[in-house]
């Protein structure tokens, strides 16, 4: 736990930008939406990497744009595909809205600011504004928690930050910054291409984890069981049989209440 630093400098915004942009372009990750103004490509990189970590979407990323390369592929693709190809990211209701939403997209085209791309299903305030800025050029800050926390430790607004050039590169540069450097616990100050105008470098202080043991297992959560039926329908192995018989009953009906299965006189199968 770190309790003194280094006084900072006076915020130079031009200073800040330029040396945290130069920073982006020697060290940033060569990751594949990045290469890429595709709405849709960026929009599925996006949703897939909501709550799971960036190593693990890559080749999910691949797989599913070489199989539904636009958004009509996608809106013309059974559900049941579209849920057996998602195994693995966890939160499955993100493929069912995703699918709407390229359904949406085939018929009506793309909106081109992020108020629009908002209207979306599943599309929330960072997705509409990192779609906007990286595939139609928006001037507009992509605050996830990483900038949010960047910021907050600069004391500015993360709009306030944004150049007025090379916006998009901003972006994906405060996100890299927010992970690599200025994480939530054991802050990197020493090398961080903001640090000499952080007011928080050296000086932050975070809080000791939670013991372990002390909250609910993941498995006596209800998601985990979801994401087991959803897994055993998709592979064909079927429900799995060591869930109490009420358990799975409260499952299966958040399931269909979410469409992502279908429980009729034949049995259980995943939504087509």
């Amino acid at each position: 736990m770190q309790t003194s630093g280094p006084r900072s400098r006076p915020l130079s915004l031009a200073l800040l930008q330029d040396a945290v942009l130069r920073w982006y372009d020697a060290n940033g990750r060569d990751l594949p939406w990045r290469r890429t103004r595709d709405p849709y490509a960026i929009l599925v990189s996006e949703v897939m990497a909501q709550q799971t970590q960036v190593a693990r979407v890559v080749a999910y990323y691949e797989r599913w744009l070489e199989r539904w390369p636009t958004p009509a592929a996608l809106a013309r693709a059974p559900l049941g595909d579209v849920l057996s190809a998602w195994v693995g990211l966890g939160y499955n209701t993100r493929a069912l809205r995703l699918r709407e939403t390229a359904t949406i997209i085939a018929r009506d085209g793309w909106p081109r600011d992020s108020a629009g791309l908002r209207s979306l299903p599943g599309v929330g305030p960072y997705t509409a504004a990192a779609v906007a800025s990286f595939a139609f050029g928006e001037r507009i800050a992509a605050v996830d928690t990483n900038v949010r926390r960047m910021a907050a430790r600069l004391q500015t607004a993360p709009q306030s930050l944004l150049p007025q050039h090379r916006h998009a590169d901003w972006n994906q540069a405060a996100m890299e910054l927010g992970a690599v450097h200025c994480r939530a616990r054991a802050p990197r100050c020493d090398g961080c291409p903001a640090a000499q105008w952080c007011p928080s470098n050296g000086l932050v202080v975070t809080a000791p984890r939670a013991a372990r043991g002390t909250g609910e297992r993941f498995e006596d959560s209800d998601r985990w069981v979801r994401g087991r039926v959803i897994s055993g329908l998709a592979s064909g192995a079927g429900l799995p049989s060591d869930i109490s018989a009420e358990r799975m009953t409260r499952v299966l009906q958040a399931l269909q209440r979410d469409g992502l299965v279908t429980v009729d006189a034949t049995g259980v199968g995943l939504s087509r």
